[in-house]
C-alpha cells in the first residue's frame, strides 16, 4: 500500500489578525520519493549558492534571490510525484454567528476540506504541520480526531500520523509555504514586490492557471479552491 507523506502549511489563519484571506495548503508525496526530493532541493540551493540550511521562505524572497525561487518552483512543476492543494477564505466573509459555529470549529471544518480531497483510503497518510503557535498540540489531536472520524478511520489505517514539525528542517514544507505566500502575494493589494511578482508569473505560466479562480476538483498538480459561505449555506 503507497504511503504518503503531505505537508501542511497556514497564513493568516487567526479570526483576530484581520488580515485576509486565510490560507491553508499542503504539498503531498509518496513517501518513497520524498528522500529524493529533499536532495534535489538542496542541490538548487548549492547551485545558487545557499548553504544547505538556508529557509525557504516567502517573506525571504529578495531581487538576489529570484534566480534561486524560480528554480525551486520549476523543480516543483518538473516533479511529477510533488502535488499541491490549497484553499483560500475571505475572512471579510465569514459569519460564524450565523452558522452557529466557532472560529476554530470553522478551522477545522476548512482543514478537512483542504485535506479530503488528498485522502483515499486505499493509501496510508503521514500529515505534518509547522509549527505556528502554542495552541500546535491541542490542534493536531482536533484534527486527528475530525479527520479520522469523517473517514471512519477510527483504528489509524489511513491516518498513520499527524505531528508538528519546524519548517526550517523539511525541505517540501518549505516549498509549501513559497506556493502559499504566491496565494497570499496574489489576493493582497497592500504588499508590493517586483521579485515576489515574478515568483507569481512564474507559478502562472508553469500551472497554465491565472491562480485568481478555484480549479477542477480532481486537478492533481496545483489544485486551488476559493471558498464562498454561500457554498456551504
Amino acid at each position: 500500500m503507497t504511503e504518503y507523506n503531505i505537508y501542511c502549511d497556514e497564513s493568516n489563519h487567526l479570526e483576530s489578525d484581520a488580515i485576509s484571506p486565510m490560507l491553508l495548503g499542503a504539498i503531498y508525496i509518496p513517501k518513497e520519493k520524498l528522500k529524493a526530493a529533499n536532495k534535489r532541493v538542496r542541490e538548487i540551493k548549492a547551485k545558487h549558492g545557499l548553504t544547505l540550511g538556508t529557509e525557504i521562505k516567502w517573506t525571504k524572497i529578495s531581487p538576489k534571490k529570484v534566480a534561486f525561487y524560480l528554480d525551486a518552483i520549476d523543480y516543483f512543476f518538473d516533479n511529477d510525484d510533488l502535488h499541491f492543494r490549497a484553499i483560500i477564505i475571505d475572512k471579510k466573509t465569514l459569519d460564524h454567528k450565523g452558522f452557529k459555529q466557532t472560529h476554530d470549529e470553522f478551522y477545522y471544518k476548512m482543514y478537512f476540506e483542504l485535506l479530503s480531497k488528498i485522502l483515499d483510503p486505499q493509501f496510508k497518510y503521514n500529515i505534518y504541520i509547522d509549527i505556528k503557535d502554542t495552541q500546535g498540540i491541542r490542534k493536531v489531536k482536533k484534527l486527528r480526531d475530525v479527520l479520522c472520524n469523517n473517514m471512519y478511520d477510527f483504528d489509524g489505517t489511513i491516518i498513520q500520523k499527524i505531528q508538528q514539525v519546524h519548517s526550517r528542517e523539511v525541505e517540501i514544507l518549505q516549498l509549501t509555504d513559497v506556493l502559499i505566500g504566491a496565494l497570499q502575494f496574489l489576493n493582497r493589494n497592500d504588499v508590493k514586490s517586483e521579485a515576489k511578482r515574478q515568483i507569481v508569473e512564474r507559478i502562472k505560466v508553469r500551472s497554465g492557471y491565472d491562480l485568481q479562480k478555484s480549479t477542477l476538483v480532481r486537478e492533481p498538480k496545483m489544485n486551488i479552491f476559493y471558498w464562498k459561505a454561500r457554498d456551504n449555506a
